[in-house]
């Protein structure tokens, strides 16, 4: 039992992030996460237009996969560069979109830095333009689509445990973990893998399970961003804040403030969305 708790907690400094690597020019797992991510959502998709009722084909899931990464790539990334490291970025501004520093001379780094609610904002944007170039109503779309998009986020957390980066604050709980990237020695709360399992695989069970009980378009949508609003800020009790910041708010995170203005989101969403029904209930009558 101690040799496997001790290979559990050890299990960070074994990882490899690359799959590949020439000089300083690598390839991660992490970015093959966010393609195993996207080809779930996929096949989920496919699945309920195989065996649910809804108008859509399958090229238009396929184009609007396209948009969907344009949008959570460019998001995430403006979310990191405003929310988490402005003053840095307005120095360097060419990082944001070039993969490369020219201090010391021309290096190869990759583009670090993603923030999950702007990844959801860039979204959200791009879904909106790209039903409405179809001509397909935003909130029935949402029904649809929503569901089976918590089971690639599964992926992208583990691509950050793999990556040894957003671990963690210490901790002296036995499933703790050494981090070799984090400050000091000790154990560290593998906070990855709890967003990995709440925001998630819990998430994803709940919407899967309610998704044909829906009481009107827009109900899974608001489930979701109060879902993971809800579990993220809890977990960002334990997991460590950015070093450029810290904490902005008393004890309360980044992540954190941007959870409850998420969370007061979802649930305007639903109040929205369930006044616009009924006016069109009683419009009907």
């Amino acid at each position: 039992m101690n040799e496997l708790l001790r290979f559990w907690q050890h299990l960070p400094e074994h990882i490899n992030p690359y799959i590949v690597q020439w000089g300083s020019f690598r390839i991660g797992w992490y970015g093959l996460m966010y393609v195993v991510a996207f080809a779930l959502a996929y096949a989920l998709a496919l699945y309920r237009i195989k065996r649910e009722d809804f108008p859509y084909t399958k090229e238009l899931v396929e184009d609007y996969l396209v948009w969907a990464a344009l949008g959570l790539i460019a998001g995430a990334r403006l979310g990191y560069v405003v929310f988490y490291n402005p003053a840095y970025y307005l120095a360097h501004p060419w990082e944001i979109i070039l993969p490369v520093r020219f201090d010391g001379g021309i290096r190869f780094v990759g583009i670090s830095g993603m923030s999950y609610h702007g990844g959801l904002a860039g979204t959200i944007v791009a879904s909106y333009f790209f039903l409405r170039r179809r001509k397909l109503g935003f909130w029935k779309f949402s029904e649809f689509i929503i569901p089976v998009i918590p089971l690639g986020y599964t992926f992208g957390r583990l691509g950050n445990f793999i990556n040894g980066e957003l671990y963690g604050r210490p901790t002296d709980l036995p499933w703790g973990m050494y981090f070799p990237g984090a400050p000091g020695s000790g154990l560290r709360h593998p906070s990855q893998l709890y967003e990995a399992f709440f925001e998630g695989l819990v998430l994803f069970a709940l919407l899967w399970s309610v998704r044909k009980r829906s009481r009107f378009d827009g109900f899974l949508l608001g489930i979701y961003i109060i879902g993971y609003a809800t579990a993220r800020f809890f977990i960002e009790f334990v997991r460590e804040p950015d070093p450029q910041l810290g904490t902005v708010l008393g004890p309360l995170s980044m992540g954190q403030l941007l959870s409850i203005s998420m969370l007061a989101a979802g649930a305007a969403v639903l109040v929205f969305r369930r006044r616009h029904v009924r006016r069109e209930r009683d419009s009907n009558h």
